[in-house]
């Protein structure tokens, strides 16, 4: 185990597709392309990375639930369950640091039904609409409220 303080990025839904799933919505980058992003900014911040995908409810609120006091921050991008999970605003909740919801589209500008988020209220900021590049803003976005 490392003594650097750990930032958590918490990936939900069908983002283990990123790269092949609607690639004119979320571009062509991978997941694996995204903690690659991620890691070269939290080595540059001296930090480690915990970076996680899953697509079964339950395994992320765990997730949350396991990091909520040991976690420098969170960066969540919990895709489809952002606009359906109480459960999981409510894990976000308990996080004792900031928490930084990520969206690579805008979801604002697409079908109404993604325009609300249960967890922009529990969240410190967002980041949405910025591509991948989103991560790397939402971890800056913990440097700067973590200090």
């Amino acid at each position: 185990m490392t003594s650097r303080p750990a930032l958590v990025v918490l990936n939900g839904p069908n983002l283990n597709l990123l790269g092949e799933r609607e690639p004119e919505v979320y571009g062509h980058e991978t997941l694996a392309d995204v903690e690659a992003l991620c890691r070269a900014r939290t080595d540059a911040l001296g930090w480690h990375l915990d970076f996680r995908q899953t697509n079964h409810e339950g395994v992320m609120i765990d997730a949350i639930h396991e990091v909520r006091r040991s976690a420098i921050g969170l960066v969540v991008n919990a895709g489809g369950w952002t606009h359906t999970s109480v459960a999981i605003r409510d894990a976000l909740a308990a996080v004792a640091g900031p928490v930084i919801e990520v969206h690579i589209s805008d979801i604002r500008a697409r079908e109404p039904f993604r325009a609300f988020s249960y967890l922009a209220d529990v969240a410190s900021a967002e980041v949405v609409g910025r591509g991948v590049r989103g991560y790397v803003d939402a971890i800056d976005e913990v440097h700067r409220l973590a200090g």
